[in-house]
């Protein structure tokens, strides 16, 4: 029986994430215990559970959620415990009370979900007792602090290779529309071929999102890892080259629309164009040259300008026909632009 696609996730969590969260539920359990021997070390293992996740960062902060959830659970458990007694609808007096207090207190949804669950917790086992609450937040405190230590000790995890995938790709995307905007501009053009043409361009966008998104993750799983000084500079180089193409993804989108809302079958006597056409491909493959790995083989066709930037100085351009001359000074106003972005002279 295959399970609902609904409850599945896309990919698994990490083998090493399940494995380093198995060990720190164990040791809260062990430790926790040896404290608090008396009671059984729920509260301990729980937060352990919760606490490993996939960045340091983020072990920080959901240990303190944690925490703070307990810690305000408890206390409105104990206070109301102490004013009505222990009769069983008090628990549920003692979850809507912790719902209020969270909304009041402007908590996060992690902070804010962990009170009235540790309150009804409190209080569903017959204990609000001073000893019994201080014990509850002890225990949670050290279930928090091992699954921090764990996810800091056992290889901390660093999460660079999807943003440094994301970035490069990006590149090259970025490069393959000039080429495709370069093809399209020497050859007269169906309605469907302009809006495949622009419909590709866009699919920049949803890259560009992915890219950033990879690139925080990255940030983050940097931000309190005893390991960041070794991967900071790859994060560096990368967040620089995203910031880079972020306006070279403005500008192969403006042209494609430009070509696209302004085309006609007559824009193929231009010979301007042409020459337009040639300096995007060179643009596409200094771009290719900015964009790729330091250390990967150059793949290129020419042997004469493998490895090479190739861009040259803006074009000189001849007066176009009256009904093109919009179109032709977009192009060659975001082509300029482009070559200053690619070498770098943009102010």
């Amino acid at each position: 029986m295959r399970l609902p696609a609904s409850i599945r996730a896309a990919s698994r969590v990490p083998l090493l994430q399940v494995t380093k969260t198995a060990i720190a539920m164990v040791l809260a359990w062990v430790i926790a215990g040896l404290f608090l021997p008396n009671e059984l070390p729920i509260f301990a293992t729980i937060a352990a559970l919760l606490v490993v996740q996939p960045s340091v960062n983020q072990s920080v902060g959901r240990a303190i959620e944690r925490s703070l959830g307990v810690i305000v659970g408890v206390l409105v458990a104990y206070a109301i415990g102490l004013a009505f007694g222990t009769n069983a609808w008090i628990v549920l007096v003692a979850v809507v009370v912790s719902l209020f207090v969270s909304w009041a207190l402007k908590l996060t949804p992690g902070t804010a979900n962990q009170v009235p669950i540790t309150a009804m917790l409190v209080l569903a086992v017959g204990a609000s007792t001073p000893d019994y609450a201080f014990a509850r937040v002890i225990e949670t405190v050290i279930g928090a602090a091992i699954g921090v230590v764990v996810n800091i000790t056992i290889v901390p995890p660093v999460l660079l290779a999807p943003a440094h995938t994301s970035v490069h790709r990006l590149g090259n995307e970025i490069a393959a529309t000039l080429d495709r905007l370069a093809d399209a501009l020497g050859r007269r053009q169906t309605p469907q071929q302009l809006n495949e043409l622009l419909l590709q361009a866009r699919l920049l966008r949803p890259m560009e999102t992915k890219a950033d998104n990879a690139l925080t993750q990255g940030r983050e799983s940097l931000t309190l890892n005893p390991r960041q000084t070794k991967h900071r500079r790859v994060l560096e180089h990368d967040d620089e080259l995203f910031t880079r193409f972020r306006p070279l993804i403005t500008r192969a989108l403006g042209m494609t629309r430009a070509f696209h809302d302004h085309y006609d079958d007559s824009l193929a006597g231009e010979p301007t164009l042409e020459a337009i056409a040639e300096e995007l491909r060179r643009s596409a493959h200094d771009l290719r040259l900015l964009a790729r790995d330091p250390d990967a083989p150059v793949d290129e066709p020419s042997t004469e300008t493998a490895g090479i930037p190739v861009l040259t100085a803006p074009l000189v351009i001849s007066t176009p026909d009256p009904r093109h001359w919009v179109l032709i000074g977009s192009l060659v106003e975001d082509l300029r632009r482009i070559h200053d972005e690619i070498t770098g002279d943009s102010s």
